[in-house]
């Protein structure tokens, strides 16, 4: 069996478990156990015990700590904070700028006693929002009556919601308005009539009977305060408290030069979805976006994995032998897929990458290693072997592949049957 299914030599990661591990590292199987990862969920994350293995592989191999660790897709922070943990310097990018802000909620050193004045400043100032525009530049489907009879919010809980984020937004320390309005976005979620499924949200069943009250707001806000400073308190001695978050698009804050010791990430998959969609509720409720033309901008800063969006598809000569044949392939079926542009956001999607590894290698010291958790595309029956092709890419730039470990097997789009055929890597490299 593979040495990624039965790692389990981090004391540190271990202690951060309280003494229960996962089964595997290819998803976050039990981490509500983890610090800060009950503040939201995410299905796709990789459990922390991966930063661990990296960290030890490449300690080993310097014959010294690992000092410092740089992730360009930071997601949901998991990489940052497991560096704090082990005591490396973390550095992280991040586009998606609710994202960006829960990642830096986590990093943050807090004082409770300060906190919890703010808390209760917040609480005590708390007004209803009764303005027209409760989310401004929000689709109409947000608040009732919504269209067609479909709405995300009732108007009293809209206004309830509303009301919070503008009172956070009146709190002068920054740290503190930056957590709490963290804290607000999955209570907005998990009281709306959508849940998040897969690459989108659908409607609870019966919804329109199951209307959530008014008080649950509050009720669950509060829940989410008490979990985050107990969080806070019993994880507040990492061995490292610094961190350094760059926010904004990963091809161009991505640094080529540096002195980084292992780079650790999970980049957007080629699956031709935008995971902006996602955060879609979060993103327009706690003000993150204001209007179509923020929407739009930031879906540009992303990798050029979708079609969500139009955009310049062209890109340089990408070195790989495998990404010629899957885009003359793609070609020969393009009047089958979904989407006419999606050989070319291939194409543009394996052009960006290669821009990050170029960096990457630059950023990274001699024999630095990274680590890349990745995922396989599928279209018209044209497999995209993601895994095959960056290691093409990554040869042709001065890095070795030391391991390619299959994760897991992820399921094919429901137009392609929904099976368990698409292979989901982590992908191994040295700088040479």
């Amino acid at each position: 069996m593979s040495q990624i299914f039965t790692y389990s030599r981090t004391a540190t990661i271990h202690d951060w478990l309280n003494g229960r591990e996962p089964k595997h590292l290819s998803t976050n199987a039990g981490t509500p156990l983890v610090a800060f990862q009950s503040w939201r969920a995410f299905k796709e994350a990789f459990a922390p015990e991966l930063i661990g293995q990296a960290f030890e592989e490449t300690a080993a191999a310097f014959g010294r700590p690992v000092r410092n660790c740089i992730d360009p897709f930071g997601g949901s922070g998991t990489t940052a904070l497991a560096s704090q943990f082990l005591g490396g310097a973390p550095t992280t990018i991040e586009v998606n700028p609710y994202l960006a802000d829960l990642i830096e909620a986590k990093l943050t050193s807090y004082d409770a006693t300060a906190l919890l004045e703010d808390y209760s400043y917040l609480l005590k100032h708390l007004e209803d929002d009764f303005s027209e525009t409760l989310f401004p530049g929000a689709p109409d489907t947000f608040v009732a009556p919504g269209r067609n009879g479909r709405f995300l919010f009732s108007t009293d809980i809209a206004r309830r919601l509303a009301g919070l984020r503008n009172s956070i937004m009146q709190i002068q320390n920054l740290s503190h308005r930056r957590l709490f309005r963290v804290l607000l976005a999955p209570v907005s979620l998990s009281i709306s009539n959508v849940v998040v499924s897969g690459k989108g949200r659908r409607y609870r069943k019966n919804w329109e009977q199951r209307q959530a009250n008014i008080d649950d707001v509050l009720t669950l806000f509060d829940a989410a305060f008490v979990q985050a400073i107990y969080d806070i308190q019993r994880f507040r001695h990492r061995k490292h408290l610094g961190y350094n978050l760059l926010r904004g698009d990963a091809r161009q804050l991505t640094p080529d030069s540096g002195d980084y010791d292992v780079a650790i990430f999970s980049p957007p998959y080629p699956n031709s979805f935008d995971y902006t969609d996602v955060y879609n509720v979060e993103l327009w409720v706690c003000g993150y976006l204001d209007g179509s033309h923020s929407n739009r901008s930031l879906r540009l800063q992303t990798l050029r994995s979708h079609v969500q969006v139009k955009q310049d598809y062209k890109v340089l000569e990408v070195e790989s032998k495998i990404l010629k044949r899957v885009t003359a392939e793609l070609e020969q079926v393009k009047t089958s897929l979904w989407h006419k542009d999606i050989p070319r956001m291939v194409t543009a999607y394996f052009g960006d990458m290669q821009t990050i590894l170029q960096k990457l290698h630059g950023s990274l010291v001699d024999g630095g290693r990274a680590y890349l958790v990745i995922g396989d595309s599928r279209y018209a029956g044209v497999q995209v072997p993601v895994a095959e092709i960056l290691g093409e890419i990554a040869s042709s730039l001065g890095f070795s592949k030391l391991a390619d470990e299959p994760f897991r097997s992820m399921r094919a789009s429901p137009q392609q049957g929904g099976r368990l055929e698409l292979v989901e890597t982590l992908l191994t490299l040295q700088r040479r």
